[in-house]
């Protein structure tokens, strides 16, 4: 592709314009339904407008950026337990059966049954692959034991999504079955994890022989791999779908520059800040680029590719960068504005909050070095990463 033709399709991805028609529509039903809630943004097809009818709209990319910048105009957020959503929802609508998909999607993409994931455990994060619970089975059953680790939203979720190893004969990445566990199961037991700013977010659960069903079997049995790999995928594509500086939540960069130009009013920015402003913007223009161009890739149907996969790593990082930017622009002043609420600036009690967060952004849903891998194998082609001996086969592939 030549320089030019390279030029013009940035020039494509552009924002569409203001008076693009496509917003007058989606502003006309937001000034009808000013406070929607998700069965209303779902019934319109708002919720999920990339899957396909009745739940979505087939949106296009463009489609997509416009009805979520009028949402965001408009001041309406769809429900935050987005995890069912945007990883499980495109899971069972692709590998569940009928019945499990008449059941949990509609409830999942409304909002009104939270999920969580079941994947990590304390000696197999990263390298998931090496999980250890086990789903016996017993009859029409299965009889599931072990510890799960950082399980987000556990105390609030009414089902989770979990990882188990039914044979364990199989090789590492075979053998692994994919479950519907409810919450509320009797021998589940949910342990707090606290995050350093003090809130519940993380749980360690312990599964002591809770019985599930067969009918809760996502997929085929030993086949729960690729199930996996799917919702890490979705996670992944998830995370290209918003420009906030943590994980696609929170303020973006553009609400940091402004909360920069303030400062700047009253005392002149060191020229290192600003050297550390335009590579920041730099940075948000391009991860801007990916965002259109991986949001032209999303589909219920589809792992996803290398863009959502390269974006996820230059995002999190960026996005530690500028918060750091952040916190050195307020000093420790505004690191003491957490709790939020404390300031009189709420957007920079925003950054507050996710500044104490931000060490996660290159460790949760696999670290920045092991999505290096991923990149570097699965896309790249290049050789696989020595495997120590005393590690017993597979290596980290989450």
């Amino acid at each position: 592709m030549s320089t030019s033709d390279r030029a013009a399709c940035l020039f494509q991805l552009r924002l569409p314009a203001p008076d693009d028609p496509r917003r007058a529509e989606v502003a006309q039903w937001l000034s009808e339904h000013p406070a929607p809630t998700g069965a209303e943004l779902l019934d319109a097809g708002y919720m999920v407008p990339h899957w396909s009818r009745p739940w979505g709209l087939d949106a296009t990319a463009s489609d997509i950026v416009v009805i979520n910048s009028e949402l965001q105009r408009a001041g309406v957020r769809r429900p935050d337990y987005k995890l069912a959503r945007d990883f499980v929802g495109p899971l069972i609508m692709a590998s569940g059966t009928s019945e499990q998909r008449d059941r949990y999607v509609r409830p999942m993409l409304t909002g009104e049954e939270i999920w969580c994931e079941l994947f990590s455990e304390p000696e197999a994060g990263s390298d998931l692959a090496s999980l250890t619970t086990r789903a016996s089975r017993d009859g029409d059953s299965y009889v599931v034991s072990g510890v799960k680790t950082w399980t987000s939203q556990g105390q609030l979720a009414a089902f989770g999504l979990l990882l188990a190893r039914t044979d364990p004969d199989a090789p590492q990445h075979r053998g692994i079955s994919c479950f519907i566990c409810p919450m509320d199961a009797p021998g589940v037991t949910l342990q707090p994890i606290y995050s350093m700013e003090g809130e519940h977010k993380w749980n360690l659960t312990y599964l002591d022989d809770v019985r599930l069903s067969r009918r809760d079997l996502v997929g085929a049995e030993n086949e729960g791999w690729q199930a996996a790999r799917q919702v890490l995928a979705n996670e992944r594509m998830s995370m290209s779908a918003d420009t906030g500086l943590a994980w696609g939540n929170g303020p973006s960069y553009e609400d940091l520059l402004r909360l920069a130009r303030s400062l700047a009013a009253s005392a002149p920015l060191s020229r290192e800040q600003r050297g550390r402003l335009a590579a920041g913007y730099a940075h948000a223009v391009a991860l801007h680029v990916m965002r259109i161009q991986a949001l032209g890739h999303v589909s219920h149907q589809q792992l996803g590719d290398v863009i959502p996969e390269v974006r996820r790593t230059l995002g999190d990082e960026h996005g530690q960068a500028m918060l750091e930017l952040w916190r050195d622009l307020y000093g420790p002043a505004g690191v003491a504005l957490y709790p939020p609420g404390r300031g009189a600036d709420p957007g920079s009690d925003a950054f507050a909050d996710l500044y104490f967060f931000a060490r996660a952004l290159t460790l949760g849903g696999g670290t920045s070095e092991i999505q290096r891998n991923v990149i570097a194998e699965r896309v790249l082609g290049l050789p696989r990463e020595p495997r120590p001996a005393a590690a017993g086969g597979g290596r980290g592939s989450r």
